[in-house]
């Protein structure tokens, strides 16, 4: 069975960075996409960030792009995302999915397994 656990989140001034992992269980991270997403109550998810499997391609949303990294670590069987320079507009709970067909990215209905998520709170 597929598992994916988010840690990482906390609360950061604004203009801070933390970093988030996405670490798998029960398979290998490299065979699957795997995307972030965020989400503040009553709205709908938003795709951060993907990474396609083997972390051949990374792809961001425009509001974080060059502020945000994403990468793979194949031994850890992990995946960060490295935000820096953090906005109150950027606190939400994130969250990590994977999928294995390389299509969806940053759409959120097309992931099979997420994490639990971990809270990020930017203070202004």
């Amino acid at each position: 069975e597929v598992q994916v656990v988010e840690s990482g989140g906390g609360l950061v001034q604004a203009g801070g960075s933390l970093r988030l992992s996405c670490k798998a269980s029960g398979v290998r991270i490299g065979d699957y996409a795997i995307g972030w997403f965020r989400q503040s109550p009553g709205k709908e998810p938003e795709g951060v960030s993907c990474i396609s499997s083997l972390g051949g391609s990374q792809t961001y949303a425009n509001s974080v792009k060059d502020r945000f990294t994403i990468s793979f670590d194949n031994v850890k069987n992990t995946v960060y995302l490295q935000m820096n320079g953090l906005k109150p507009e950027d606190a939400a709970t994130y969250y990590c999915a994977a999928e294995k067909r390389n299509r969806y990215c940053l759409f959120y209905f097309g992931y099979d397994f997420w994490g639990q998520g971990t809270q990020v709170t930017v203070s202004s």
